[in-house]
């Protein structure tokens, strides 16, 4: 090879090196992470999972909210359990409708992933899955989870999907329960139970009557999240129906009830407000005795 040729072939390599150099250089600490999670996301069904579950920890930001709610439709159960479980922590609003779509999956675990991030996104939507939980019945006129309901009404299926899980999705309230000691893969009861506890917050009578029937499950542990969640709801007029549940077998739903009789008959009512009316004119004296 000529000199001079040699000499321009060198040159010209050290050109590419010192541009990719500088490229290498210019690639920012974010544009790095997004170029990472941009991959994962396109990569298989364990890299999406994670990419699309991790979006949760980058609120306020467009992108973000993008992938999770894209991933929503994504072909793999565990993808779309994740994006509902990140739209949930991104706490945006604007992906409420898309999560209301989602109540039609297919898959039951992705419902009520769903389910649990309506809930925190204030939608009242979510009462439905959760008040078919409980109870394995849907409320009239809601005809989206009626495919789903052999599954809801079959123990092994619904603990299966707690197990899988890991419940990790349905939010519990009352640590005191122990029910962490109680997730076996043939007990529905926490997941049960922690449908209960969401329905605290539901202004539907009919979930109210489904806690009452509640506190008479063959379960202790739903009967206990029924009266924490009677409790919460803090109608007055339900005192009645927990009193039964002070001579329950079970020492702590007794006295879980006690305390709940107690709160409730502590409330007052409210007042109903009164009628301004002009004062009518007294037919007596003042001073006439009654």
């Amino acid at each position: 090879m000529p000199q001079p040729l040699i000499r321009f072939a060198a040159s010209s390599m050290l050109a590419v090196f010192v541009f990719a150099s500088f490229n290498f250089a210019t690639i920012t600490g974010t544009e790095k992470a997004w170029q990472l999670l941009n991959t994962a996301i396109a990569g298989d069904t364990d890299d999406r999972s994670t990419a699309v579950s991790v979006l949760a920890l980058i609120p306020n930001d467009a992108q973000a909210f993008h992938l999770a709610t894209e991933a929503l439709d994504d072909l793999k159960p565990s993808v779309r359990i994740a994006a509902c479980n990140a739209l949930a922590a991104l706490n945006n609003k604007a992906a409420i409708p898309d999560l209301q779509k989602a109540l039609t999956d297919q898959e039951m675990p992705v419902v009520i992933a769903c389910a649990h991030a309506l809930n925190a996104l204030k939608d009242d939507s979510a009462y439905d899955v959760y008040y078919a939980i409980l109870t394995g019945e849907v409320k009239e006129g809601k005809g989206l989870l009626a495919k789903q309901l052999d599954t809801l009404k079959d123990p092994k299926q619904l603990a299966q999907i707690g197990f899988n899980e890991g419940i990790g999705f349905v939010p519990f309230a009352g640590a005191g329960w122990d029910a962490f000691r109680y997730i076996h893969k043939t007990d529905p009861s926490p997941v049960r139970a922690a449908a209960a506890s969401v329905l605290a917050t539901d202004p539907d009578p009919k979930s109210g009557q489904a806690l009452i029937d509640a506190t008479r499950d063959k379960n202790w542990l739903v009967r206990l999240a029924a009266l924490e969640a009677l409790n919460r709801r803090a109608d007055p007029d339900l005192r009645v129906d927990v009193e039964p549940a002070m001579f329950d077998t079970k020492k702590k739903v007794r006295l879980a009830a006690a305390a709940v009789v107690i709160h409730l008959g502590e409330l007052k009512k409210p007042h109903s407000p009164k009628r301004t009316s002009k004062p009518k004119t007294p037919t007596t004296s003042p001073h006439h005795p009654e």
